[in-house]
Formats: C-alpha cells, sequence, structure tokens
C-alpha cells in the first residue's frame, strides 16, 4: 500500500545493521481510520476525482468567525474529541502587555526582556517571528498602543503529533471550508504561518529522529536519517553528533529543516559541497488535501516528491516526515575579514581593515565578492553583510568557509584574496589560524523574539563574476542601494552559494528546485524592518531592488528569503517550474484546502486585509479572485 511504503522503508531497504524502533516511527503509523470518523462526516476523507474549484461546495470567500457557517461550539468540541484533546484556542502571549483580562506586567517584562533567552517563542503555537504579517494587531511591547485583537493569528491550532492529527484536521478544513495554514517554528518572513480566521496545523512537536546506517534507493547506497517535520537544526546536530555523521540543516538553530526550509530550497554552508537541503531528500510522509496520508519518493506519487522539494511548501499537501541523506563527519574551516570605512575618521595610526577613502572600500568589497566564486567552485560558502552607518561610513563583515580542508590549506587558498586588497592599498592581513569546526556540533535551542524584518532578495548568476560589464552593473547596484540604506532603514546581506545540478545529484537534480540556484553565485538581500502599517516604504525599497534585477534579468529569487510582494512572483521564485507546478496544484488540490502567500496556486485567492494595512499582511477573509 501508498500509505504504508514510508514506514516498512525500514526493514525493506535498510541492509543489515539496526532498523527502526516501531515507538520512533509513531507520528506516522497512527492514522485517522473509518471507525474514528464513525458518523462524523465533517473529519471524513475527500476524492480528487470527484472535486472540482468549480462546484457549488466553493462559496467565494473561506467561512469565517461570524459567518452562518463557521462551526459551532459542539462541531469544535467533536473535533477536539477526534484528535484525542489536541486542539487549542491559545490567547496570543503577548496579551499580557495589554489592559484587559490577560494583563500581567511581570508576563510581559519577561516576554520582552527574557523570553528571547529561551525557547519560549519557539513553543508558542500561535506566534510567527514576524509580526508584520499577522497584521501587527497584538505586537509586542511593554507599552503598547491600542487594544490586542486577534488579527491574523488563527482561530484554532491542532497540536500535531501524529498523522491522524493532520488528517482530521485536513479533512474538517475541507468540508466546512474553512482556511488551513501550516505552522513549526514561526520562523517564516512571507506571511505563510499565520491567517485570520484559520484553522492551524502545528507541526512543532513531530520530533521523531532515527540514524539508519545503510539505505538503498535505485542508485542511491549510503547512509540515511529520519525526522520528523518538527525536528529543528539545533536538535539534528545534536543528532550528528551522536552519530558521528553530516546531515544538510539550516544555519539557524532553531529552523525546522523538513518544512518551508527544504520545500523551498533551503541553503546552509554545505551547499556548495553536497547541494541543497531539497537535494537531500530520499522519500517523504505527506498528508494531502484529500486527508490521506502517502509516500512520496522518486518512485512513488512522483508528482509530489518532485514538487515538495524546492516548489514551496504549503500548498501541496503536509509533510509529516522526511529521509534524507547522511555524509560521514565533514569538516568545515572558517576565517573571517572585515572592512570599515569611515570619511571623517582623522586617526593617524593605520589600523587593519580601516579605511578613509569611500572608493577604495567599494573596491576591497568587490574584490572579495569576486574572489568568492573560487571559493565556490572549491565547494566553499560566503557570509556577508555591509551595514550602513552614520557619516557615510559602512562596514563590511565576512565569514568565509572551506570544505574538509585543512587551516593551513585553507590559509593557502585565501592568500590570492589577501594580495588582491593589499594591491588596493588596503591594510589587512590573512589570519594565521583558520578555525576548524565539524559540521553539526552540538547547538543551542535559544530562540529569537518576534520582530518584523522583511526581505527582499535575488539570486544573481555566475555570469555576472563571468563578465566585466555586469560585474560592474551588479556591483554598482549593491552600492547604490546600501548607500541608501542608513537613511532609509535597510542594510545588504549577501550569501555565497553554487548549488549546481552536478552539486545536487540523484534525486536531488530532478527537483522543483528555482533553476535559478542552479546557476547561484551570490543570494542579495535588502533587509528591513517592516513598519505596522503601509507608508510608501515598500515601494522604495522595491526601486532599489529594481536595480539588482536590471543587473540579472530573469534570474529569479528565493522564496523563503524574499518579497512577499515580489513582482511577477511566479517566475522570480519558481522559473520555468511554474507551469509543471500549477497541475499538480491543481490535481492534487482541487478543492483550495492548501492556500498560503505566494505559493504555486495562490494567485486564485487573496486576502482582503484592512485599509491601512502594511501589504501582504494576512490580518484579513480569504476570498477567491478573479
Amino acid at each position: 500500500m501508498k500509505t504504508s511504503l514510508h514506514l516498512i522503508f525500514a526493514s525493506v531497504l535498510i541492509s543489515g545493521v539496526i532498523a527502526l524502533k516501531p515507538k520512533a516511527l509513531l507520528s506516522d503509523s497512527i492514522q485517522l481510520t473509518q471507525d474514528d470518523i464513525g458518523d462524523f462526516s465533517d473529519v471524513d476523507f475527500g476524492d480528487e476525482a470527484t472535486a472540482s474549484l468549480d462546484s457549488s461546495n466553493v462559496t467565494e470567500c473561506k467561512v469565517f468567525p461570524g459567518d452562518r457557517d463557521w462551526p459551532s461550539v459542539a462541531e469544535w468540541t467533536r473535533l477536539n474529541r477526534t484528535l484525542g484533546g489536541a486542539l487549542l484556542r491559545p490567547t496570543p502571549a503577548a496579551a499580557t502587555c495589554y489592559q484587559g483580562p490577560d494583563y500581567d506586567p511581570e508576563r510581559c517584562q519577561y516576554l520582552v526582556t527574557n523570553a528571547s533567552s529561551s525557547h519560549f517563542w519557539l513553543d508558542d503555537p500561535l506566534v510567527s517571528l514576524t509580526q508584520w504579517s499577522q497584521g501587527g494587531t497584538c505586537a509586542l511591547a511593554l507599552n503598547p498602543m491600542g487594544n490586542c485583537t486577534r488579527g491574523g493569528f488563527p482561530e484554532y491550532v491542532v497540536n500535531a503529533t501524529t498523522v491522524k492529527h493532520i488528517q482530521a484536521a485536513v479533512n474538517f478544513a475541507r468540508n466546512k471550508r474553512i482556511r488551513l495554514i501550516i505552522k513549526n517554528t514561526g520562523h517564516d518572513f512571507g506571511g505563510r504561518s499565520v491567517g485570520a480566521g484559520s484553522l492551524s496545523i502545528w507541526t512543532h512537536n513531530l520530533k521523531a529522529m532515527n540514524f539508519i546506517p545503510s539505505y538503498r534507493l535505485g542508485p542511491y547506497n549510503g547512509m540515511a536519517v529520519y525526522f520528523g517535520a518538527g525536528v529543528e537544526s539545533w536538535e539534528e546536530k545534536n543528532f550528528m553528533a551522536a552519530f558521528n555523521v553530516t546531515v544538510v540543516s539550516p544555519g539557524c538553530g532553531t529552523v525546522g529543516g523538513v518544512g518551508g526550509w527544504m520545500s523551498s530550497g533551503g541553503h546552509t554552508t554545505l551547499t556548495s559541497k553536497v547541494g541543497l537541503g531539497a537535494d537531500q531528500v530520499l522519500s517523504l510522509g505527506v498528508v494531502t488535501a484529500s486527508g490521506r496520508f502517502v509516500t512520496a519518493d522518486p518512485y512513488t506519487n512522483r508528482d509530489l516528491f518532485f514538487a515538495l522539494r524546492g516548489g514551496g511548501g504549503g500548498t501541496y499537501g503536509v509533510v509529516t516526515s522526511a529521509i534524507m541523506k547522511a555524509y560521514p563527519p565533514i569538516n568545515v574551516t572558517s576565517t573571517s575579514l572585515s572592512l570599515t570605512v569611515s570619511p571623517s575618521s582623522n586617526t593617524t595610526t593605520p589600523t587593519p581593515g580601516m579605511l578613509t577613502d569611500t572608493e577604495m572600500f567599494w573596491q576591497g568589497v568587490g574584490t572579495y565578492y569576486r574572489f568568492a566564486a573560487k571559493m565556490l567552485d572549491a565547494g566553499g560558502y560566503g557570509f556577508t553583510y555591509i551595514y550602513p552607518l552614520p557619516n557615510n561610513s559602512y562596514r563590511f563583515v565576512t565569514s568565509s568557509s572551506l570544505i574538509d580542508v585543512t587551516p593551513a590549506a585553507a590559509r593557502e587558498f585565501m592568500q590570492p584574496l589577501y594580495d588582491g586588497l593589499r594591491g588596493l592599498g588596503i591594510n589587512i592581513t590573512n589570519p594565521p589560524l583558520p578555525f576548524t569546526s565539524l559540521y553539526g556540533q552540538p547547538s543551542s535551542s535559544i530562540g529569537p523574539s518576534p520582530g518584523n524584518t522583511r526581505y527582499r532578495s535575488r539570486l544573481l548568476p555566475r555570469e555576472n563574476w563571468d563578465d566585466d560589464a555586469l560585474w560592474s552593473q551588479t556591483m554598482r547596484a549593491i552600492r547604490t542601494a546600501t548607500e541608501a540604506g542608513y537613511e532609509r532603514g535597510f542594510y545588504f546581506h549577501g550569501t555565497l552559494t553554487s548549488p549546481t545540478e552536478d552539486v545536487a545529484g540523484w534525486p536531488g537534480a530532478g527537483s522543483a528546485v528555482n533553476p535559478a540556484w542552479r546557476r547561484n553565485r551570490m543570494h542579495a538581500m535588502l533587509m528591513d524592518e517592516a513598519p505596522a502599517q503601509s507608508t510608501g516604504r515598500d515601494a522604495v525599497m522595491r526601486g532599489y531592488m529594481d536595480l539588482l534585477r536590471a543587473a540579472a534579468p530573469g534570474a529569479g529569487s528565493y522564496m523563503n528569503e524574499g518579497d512577499p510582494g515580489e513582482p511577477d512572483w511566479q517566475r522570480a521564485f519558481y522559473g520555468a517550474h511554474y507551469a509543471r507546478l500549477l497541475r499538480i496544484k491543481r490535481r492534487r488540490d482541487p478543492w483550495g484546502v492548501f492556500w498560503a502567500p505566494t505559493t504555486v496556486g495562490s494567485e486564485g485567492w487573496a486576502v482582503r486585509g484592512a485599509e491601512g494595512d502594511y501589504p501582504e499582511t494576512q490580518n484579513g477573509r480569504l476570498c477567491r479572485v478573479g
């Protein structure tokens, strides 16, 4: 049976050493049955073959609280019984900061000052770590203005710890025509983890992990791991340390490795060496819009396997777990470089990396970025920021990583960069002892507090490094945008990585990953803090991004760290795959159960937000368009 293949890989495809413990696969093995459904037709399964978006069952808008068709208390109670008590209706945590029945100044003080030193916000069933996407109706602050309202937070949350929980939630939302969202940790910069009047499937507590010493699937014969959808990167890294293996994992410790990070691509330190997060997947457990649990791999449900690896999450189904490639331990050798320019500085003692000539500073930045192509071709990685400072000053910080090389070899590799900087007159020395560590060392579970970060990004291709005219245009675009950053309140972030098809291997090269990734040299980003209401800032920021688009026309963008208001987002986020992905979406979800902004097929619906809301907030009713 298709629904059981993901569970029996342990016995069929593991050649020897150990088998997966049944209790570790409990989340996938407990599924919704006809006995569970009984006469409760609201949680019964659907049939894609008889469904249609044009059927009378699909009204203009999703059912919203206060509507005649909104489920009664008795219906929500019965759903909760089917879920075994997993249905939550939590109050927004920041409500403790507002006058009213939940007001608690001591609790508010803790949330503002200390909660970010814990795992509190990651364990919250409602919160998204970007408050603007929720509408900012209950923003975290010591002395907030106005009242705390639910806004874009979901009405109910299913704390999913089994496949059964997810199936019942999907079926209830589909049959009752309620907006459905999927959330894990809340690391979401595009509004995909919140939605007014919705039912949320919270996958955060699907924490099963297993090591598979020998796994065979098609041409793949090697180690693998099984991770539940709620496993975070810090948990993956602790797991790697325990089993002395390497698994491609998000760089931020509290990002989930199997959810939106993977399904939209997922870049990290090892990307130029072994590929994106999506390239590591061998098999997925998925609950579809019909409520059925299926396995997706290169030979079973191949359309889902294609779409869910790089084609965006939250629109084809709910990923419950993944089997992914594992590697022998990989060492990472890192070295850093910093340049600062302060034209008004009158220091007489030269300080390494401290400049007074702005032109020299930007030549140094360009020298590093162009040299980085050699790092990427060697399987390395670059992580950089350019911060605009007061008085026309700027700071450029970098971390460069080389994979499985000794410190001495890394220093020798980087020496031409420092020779080039010295040729410009920049007094800086190649660090004598680069830092080497094992990828996947034990990591912290401390998470961030909610903020308002908004990304806008471009994937700059290798052609821009190979052509002098394009290179000059690229650096002019970066410089022009950054020099406007201090006044406008944004800064530049560039990650350098090269996940080519050759690096992706099998089955990664055959995924829905945006083709722009396969030619990428730099993921170029402008980052700022979004205001609570529209002030014209969005249009201003888009103007600076247009400079980067002009330097790399058609190059695309990365959805996880892209602008939810990206022009022509279908082409930018998905490239040539969009038409195929849209066919899969319509076939797998003819009801329109799954919706999130800028996901495949989302153009058929739109959120009717309040006037004055910042663009792309999810504080409003979801309705069909066109």
